[in-house]
């Protein structure tokens, strides 16, 4: 097998969690591209109808599925019902989640409680209901966390606290599920152009300020996510369980 062909996807399903929008939709596109049938799974049907569409117009494979990774009983059948649907569930995707912000002593119980469950919760029951599905073939969970889980975020504790709780989740799962050939790696994205720090970014001095803490003086292209996805999926990353994948033009590294 050629390094090339090793990205390949061709005969795998992939299931990609708040697909509909910003990087999960990108990462939905990425994996169509190398040949995977993707389950674009949001809780919202438009936007995940539009991914399908772009996918499918592009010469890929997907199809949309209305899912709310909170809802623990409709994980579990939405997981058992699309492995029996396509006799295989290859690569999970765990990107839906949410943010909260608010100084800490005016932050509410109930944000925390809900930014908790989508973003470390949701992540957990996705992945228990992805290792429940049989397989004798060797599959991939890739955790969407945030260079929140390694660098201090004012006014953003909840989030803080899922991301960081989903690096550590990886890392438990990936030495967890070895045995069953499933590995278990996570990307932590920094500042993209996507919806969710939009209002950060449009504002002038704010972005101008954050654009000085990033070695490479830019926020990511959405597009840039794409290829780490790819090869956390594929075979091309077959000796590579646990890790962490920091995508944040040099944030972190300082």
């Amino acid at each position: 097998m050629s390094t090339l062909d090793a990205f390949r996807l061709d005969g795998h399903v992939a299931i990609v969690t708040g697909g509909g929008r910003g990087l999960g939709a990108v990462a939905a596109q990425a994996l169509a591209d190398a040949g995977a049938h993707v389950i674009v799974a949001g809780r919202t049907a438009a936007p995940l109808d539009e991914v399908v569409e772009l996918i499918t117009g592009s010469g890929g494979s997907a199809e949309a599925v209305v899912l709310d990774v909170t809802d623990v009983p409709v994980v579990q059948a939405a997981f058992a019902s699309l492995a029996q649907a396509h006799g295989r569930l290859d690569i999970l995707v765990n990107n839906a989640g949410v943010a909260s912000e608010a100084p800490l002593v005016e932050a509410e119980v109930a944000d925390w409680d809900r930014v908790v469950d989508a973003n470390l919760r949701g992540s957990f029951v996705c992945a228990q209901a992805f290792a429940r599905v049989p397989s004798d073939v060797e599959r991939s969970i890739i955790n969407i966390a945030s260079v929140a889980a390694h660098a201090g975020v004012k006014n953003q504790a909840a989030y803080v606290a899922s991301k960081g709780g989903v690096v550590s989740l990886t890392r438990g799962l990936a030495v967890e599920l070895v045995p069953a050939r499933i590995r278990v790696n996570v990307i932590s994205p920094g500042y993209f152009a996507t919806d969710m720090p939009a209002e950060l970014l449009a504002n002038p001095r704010a972005a101008e300020g954050l654009l000085r803490k990033i070695p490479q003086g830019r926020v990511g292209r959405p597009e840039e996510i794409g290829p780490a996805v790819l090869f956390l999926a594929s075979s091309a990353s077959s000796y590579i369980t646990g890790a962490v994948l920091n995508i944040d033009g040099g944030f972190t590294a300082q």
